[in-house]
C-alpha cells in the first residue's frame, strides 16, 4: 500500500494538518506519562495530567468551540486496520512519535459495510497535528517504517469511547453502536469481530 503525508492534498477529503498551536507541553507530557507497549495497543480516553495543562482550555475554546474535551491518547506497535470507527464530532490526532493513520470515507460504506480497498495510509510525522472530520473513518495508528512504535495524542469531545448507552435498535446502524460516540465496522479476522462487533470490513485485513 502507498503510503502518502497528510501534507499531501490527497488527505483534504479525511481532515488536515493543524496549524498555528504549540503542541510541544502536550507532547512532552504524553512522553512523560504514558507508556508505549511493544506487541500490543494502549487507549486512554482522558488523562488527568494531559488535561490539566494549559493547552487543555485553549483546544476546547479554539478547535471545538467552548464544547467540553477529553485529551488522551493510543500507544504501542500496530500494523494491521482491524476495524474502522466514526463519531459524532471531529477528532484531533497530535503524534508524538512517528505514525500512520489508515482512513476511508465514510461515504463509501453500504449497509453498514465498507470494502477495505477503500483504505488509504498516511504519515503523520512526529509533532505534526491533524483534525480529522466527522466522517473519515479511522481507528488505531500504525507504526511506522523503521519506527520502534507510536505515541499519539487523541482528543475527542468529552464522553466518547466510554460505556455503551443502553439502546432499542431502530435502524441499521444502530447495530454499529459499540460504546459511547463510536460506531465500529469490524473485520472477521478482528479481536473486537470474536467480541462480538458488527462484521462491516470485507476484503482483505490490511497490514503494513
Amino acid at each position: 500500500m502507498q503510503i502518502k503525508s497528510v501534507c499531501d492534498p490527497a488527505f483534504a477529503q479525511y481532515g488536515y494538518v493543524m496549524e498555528g498551536y504549540d503542541w510541544k507541553a502536550l507532547i512532552d507530557k504524553t512522553v512523560e506519562v504514558s507508556e508505549k507497549p511493544a506487541g500490543s495497543v494502549i487507549y486512554v480516553a482522558g488523562d488527568a495530567a494531559l488535561e490539566a495543562l494549559p493547552i487543555a482550555q485553549c483546544i476546547q475554546n479554539r478547535i471545538y468551540g467552548g464544547l467540553p474535551v477529553q485529551i488522551g491518547y493510543c500507544n504501542g506497535h500496530n500494523r494491521q486496520l482491524g476495524c474502522l470507527e466514526y463519531h459524532r464530532g471531529s477528532e484531533v490526532n497530535v503524534a508524538a512519535d512517528d505514525s500512520i493513520l489508515l482512513v476511508a470515507p465514510m461515504q463509501k460504506i453500504k449497509d453498514c459495510k465498507i470494502d477495505t480497498s477503500e483504505v488509504e495510509a498516511f504519515l503523520l510525522p512526529a509533532g505534526t497535528a491533524v483534525l480529522i472530520y466527522e466522517t473519515t473513518l479511522h481507528y488505531a495508528p500504525c507504526t511506522a517504517d523503521g519506527g520502534d512504535g507510536f505515541r499519539v495524542v487523541i482528543i475527542l469531545p468529552k464522553g466518547t469511547n466510554r460505556a455503551k448507552p443502553e439502546i432499542k435498535a431502530g435502524n441499521a446502524e444502530d447495530k454499529t453502536l459499540w460504546a459511547s460516540n463510536k460506531w465500529l465496522l469490524a473485520h472477521p479476522d478482528s479481536p473486537e469481530a470474536a467480541a462480538g462487533a458488527w462484521v462491516g470490513l470485507t476484503g482483505e485485513n490490511v497490514t503494513l
